[in-house]
């Protein structure tokens, strides 16, 4: 791992909101505010004729074309089919990510000076393709992506510490289980977490990468398109500007009925106005599907976990969609406890990551920027246990239709990582010279219900080999999440190579292009 002349910081890049954090003198996570004087910026991006603007207030998006704006890019990170036209360029999801990131670091640079070294959050439950691309776009922004962590993980790390356990050598080591629900703004995660001061590790986790508060907006949006159609006979969703307002209205609601039992709405269109008066309860019960998917969510991971709800010692939640009073109540009836709000919803991901960039510059001797010597001897004595968030496997005939393909599963879902499995195969033909495995990410049997991640080719097999000669594959994932595959011909205990290429993400010299474009083509405000 090499560190770059400049801060380190964490990132939550979110897909409504992100944020960025380092940590102070006194080793505490402290978010930096935007041009803005907000410790959160709008993951919104708007293409203008001229310029570029991050994060643009209502007002100016009122006024803008509907097709010049970009939202939720991060429910695209990885779709190899996706992109924006802008200026006659193709931009990709990680180039529009890359517009965010570089927002947020000349912003927190007029605070703090030069930024080279980031620690970047994914949710638990992006695959190893959203994963790269989230690296390729932190790269694209100028900076040096030291490590991708899990939003979950981040969280704990920042809740450790806002109770001064943290890195606490001098603590008695008992273990203490929680669980992280973290609904943001368009995805999704729930992970029960064991920890001591001095350690991390993740028994469980699930989630969804297309689920988020945004579905809830969405949810009343589309509900206020069919009344006005119902009343008025015309349709607002045939004008996108229209649609601007609904959604902002639809924002405005559900945020008020967090605090208050009923709100008033009222939209225009075409002459007609509708006002309507809306209550909590109607809207718990129009939502109520997208609430049963987290809940059926948290359940499965809580039985994978092997932990009993009652014994949980903390229920931590995260992501500004948890102001929903909907999930404290649901949280509180499975877990059988209240709870905790002692973190800050939007902040606390960003915070672990700072702290998580800490403990990594600790680590490898890189000077923190002055936070005293007691603050990095206790970051340097954290360790953490990640789990994989998909399960690994290959492609491979079934054993009782040869005329099929399924999915062999080498590691589960829910294995510590880093992880290392060996396993045999056998060859399919007489004199068969090579082989072509392909690894999928996925639970299904049916391959093509999985994520195609890359292939491997081994070759030089021996001469002559007889159909069913074992071949030996070993299988590694690494604490980053990484994947790497080698093999053997046990016949003649030859050394097969073994080739990862792959399926998507960006190669070095688009990654290279889109910089330079980016540094000189490209003035975010």
């Amino acid at each position: 791992m090499k560190f770059l002349e400049g801060h380190t910081v964490g990132i939550d890049l979110g897909t409504t909101y992100s944020a960025i954090a380092m940590l102070d003198h006194d080793g505490n996570p402290k978010v930096l505010q935007n041009a803005d004087g907000r410790d959160i910026t709008p993951s919104v991006v708007l293409l203008d004729e001229d310029r570029v603007v991050v994060g643009p207030s209502f007002e100016r998006i009122s006024v803008a074309n509907p097709d010049s704006i970009v939202e939720a890019i991060k429910r695209e990170m990885g779709n190899k089919n996706f992109y924006v036209v802008y200026q006659n360029k193709k931009l990709t999801p990680e180039f529009i990510s890359a517009l965010i990131l570089k927002k947020m670091k000349q912003d927190a640079e007029k605070i703090i000076g030069p930024i080279a070294n980031a620690v970047i959050t994914v949710p638990y439950y992006f695959n190893d393709v959203r994963r790269k691309a989230t690296q390729d776009a932190g790269r694209i922004a100028g900076l040096n992506v030291i490590d991708i962590i899990n939003e979950p993980t981040a969280a704990t790390l920042a809740y450790a510490w806002s109770k001064g356990e943290l890195g606490r050598a001098d603590l008695k080591a008992e273990e203490r289980t929680i669980l992280v629900y973290d609904l943001g703004g368009g995805t999704f995660d729930v992970t029960v977490v064991r920890y001591t001061p001095t350690s991390f590790r993740v028994l469980a986790t699930d989630g969804d990468v297309m689920l988020g508060g945004l579905d809830w907006s969405k949810r009343l949006s589309d509900h206020l398109v069919e009344q006005f159609k119902r009343k008025f006979g015309v349709d607002p969703s045939e004008d996108p500007e229209t649609m601007l307002t609904f959604h902002q209205e639809a924002e405005d609601a559900k945020r008020d009925l967090s605090s208050k039992m009923q709100v008033p709405i009222s939209v225009y269109y075409k002459g007609n106005t509708l006002s309507v008066s809306l209550t909590r309860t109607e809207y718990e019960r129009m939502t109520a599907d997208l609430l049963q998917r987290t809940k059926d969510t948290t359940e499965l991971v809580l039985q994978q976990s092997g932990v009993a709800p009652g014994t949980l010692d903390e229920l931590v939640l995260v992501g500004g969609s948890t102001y929903m009073p909907v999930v404290e109540q649901m949280l509180r009836e499975i877990c059988q406890r209240e709870p905790s709000r002692a973190l800050a919803p939007e902040r606390a991901v960003a915070e672990g990551a700072a702290i998580h960039a800490a403990i990594l510059q600790a680590r490898n001797g890189v000077n923190t920027g002055g936070i005293v010597d007691v603050v990095q001897k206790r970051l340097n004595s954290v360790k953490t246990t990640d789990v994989n968030s998909h399960s690994l496997g290959i492609k491979i005939s079934d054993p009782k239709d040869k005329t099929r393909k399924i999915n062999h599963i080498m590691i589960p879902k829910n294995s510590p990582i880093p992880h290392n499995v060996k396993q045999r195969f056998g060859t399919n033909t007489d004199g068969q010279q090579r082989i072509h495995v392909e690894i999928l990410e996925g639970d299904a049997i049916d391959p093509a219900a999985c994520e195609l991640i890359g292939d491997f080719r081994i070759t030089n097999l021996p001469q002559s080999l007889p159909k069913g000669s074992p071949i030996e594959i070993t299988y590694s994932y690494d604490a980053s999440g990484r994947i790497s595959a080698t093999a053997k011909e046990l016949t003649g205990n030859n050394q097969a190579s073994a080739e990862i290429v792959r399926d998507s993400g960006l190669n070095e010299g688009q990654i290279t292009d889109a910089l330079s474009t980016l540094q000189n083509e490209y003035d975010v405000e």
